[in-house]
């Protein structure tokens, strides 16, 4: 058994916090709570975790706020845990660089599975150069004028203007550039997440990949790189090269 995945939960309510803790820790996740953003931030900022669960509700900040600066750091994922459920909120949040949505009441059974797939993510953007086409050992994929560092989870375009990945947007990208000019559908690019109840209503994978357009295309609005094929999924338009 490899080290314990650290899981920090930033949440003010007692209850959710214990149970969170107990379904996790049962899972053999090593557990780290606290009550408000300011103290959950500085703790991150002592030992950066694996993943964050933030509730958008916090006594002392705006959750949403907390939420985007923490995605900005590469090293963790960051889940939201609300009360509010809308689509609308939804999607606010992974526009705002979350790796996944907990509508609050939560079922363990969903909490295990969105942390899993997290987890999973991040794992496979780790290893992704194992195994992979010719020249992928570096991690370093480049695509019009951009060139894609799986190792900080950036976007660097030949000018020098950088973006930065969700490791959501991150893997999504990685299955794009793997498989340039097929068309792959959205339950292939959901991945390990087909298991989760709602996946049928779940947009996750569109607003992942208009976040990416809004980084990579001239005119997202008109995409040239990521093409929609309605009824069918998403095409990867140009042609990748894996650098050594």
């Amino acid at each position: 058994m490899g080290q314990k995945k650290r899981i920090c939960v930033i949440e003010d309510e007692a209850d959710i916090r214990r149970l969170v803790t107990e379904v996790l820790e049962g899972y053999g996740y090593e557990v780290s709570c606290w009550a408000s953003g300011r103290e959950g931030r500085a703790a991150i900022q002592r030992q950066p975790p694996d993943l964050c669960l933030v509730d958008l509700g916090l006594p002392d900040m705006d959750g949403l706020t907390l939420v985007r600066e923490l995605w900005e750091d590469v090293r963790f994922g960051v889940i939201i845990l609300s009360g509010r459920g809308g689509t609308s909120d939804r999607v606010l949040g992974l526009e705002l660089g979350a790796d996944d949505y907990i509508v609050k009441p939560f079922e363990p059974r969903e909490l295990v599975a969105r942390v899993n797939s997290a987890i999973r993510r991040r794992e496979q953007l780790a290893s992704a150069t194992a195994g992979g086409p010719a020249g992928a050992e570096t991690g370093r994929a480049r695509f019009g004028p951009w060139v894609f560092d799986l190792g900080d989870l950036t976007l660097t375009a030949d000018d020098g203007r950088q973006e930065s990945l969700t490791a959501a947007e991150a893997a999504l990208l990685l299955t794009l550039v793997k498989a340039p000019k097929r068309v792959l559908s959205r339950e292939h690019l959901q991945g390990s997440d087909l298991d989760r109840d709602d996946f049928p209503y779940d947009r996750s994978i569109d607003v992942r990949v208009s976040r990416i357009r809004k980084k990579i295309e001239d005119d997202p609005r008109t995409p040239r790189l990521i093409k929609t094929v309605y009824g069918a999924g998403y095409l990867f338009a140009a042609d990748v090269t894996w650098l050594r």
